[in-house]
């Protein structure tokens, strides 16, 4: 079983950077992709990006390119998301995940309890 732990969430205002942490636990090595997803109040889920566990491929979404950059310590199970230029349509929710494929939002099948993360204009 795999456990996954956000950090890092918390209010901003639109400009600002903040880094997301996600810690991973348990059968890390089961799962060969990680990644971020958010959700607005109200809206669909969105696939954020996400990383190869082992090899440096990695995949971001086209909302969020040119500010937001994913990286990992794969030796401390640790994920990151870098946040920069902050607006405020990304308030949301923010949820790590586990799956097969980095770049495939439907192999994501492990969650964390995700983080808030809320601009202000």
């Amino acid at each position: 079983q795999l456990q996954l732990v956000e950090s890092g969430g918390g209010l901003a205002q639109t400009g600002d950077s903040l880094r997301l942490s996600c810690a991973a636990s348990g059968r890390t090595s089961s799962y060969p992709a990680l990644g971020w997803f958010r959700q607005a109040s109200g809206k669909e889920r969105e696939f954020v990006g996400g990383i190869a566990r082992r090899y440096n491929n990695s995949f971001i979404a086209n909302s969020v390119k040119g500010r937001f950059t994913i990286s990992k310590d794969i030796p401390n199970n640790m994920l990151y998301l870098q946040m920069n230029n902050l607006k405020p349509e990304d308030t949301a929710v923010y949820y790590c995940a586990a799956g097969n494929t980095y770049y495939r939002e439907s192999s994501f099948d492990v969650w964390g309890q995700g983080t808030q993360v809320t601009v202000s204009s």
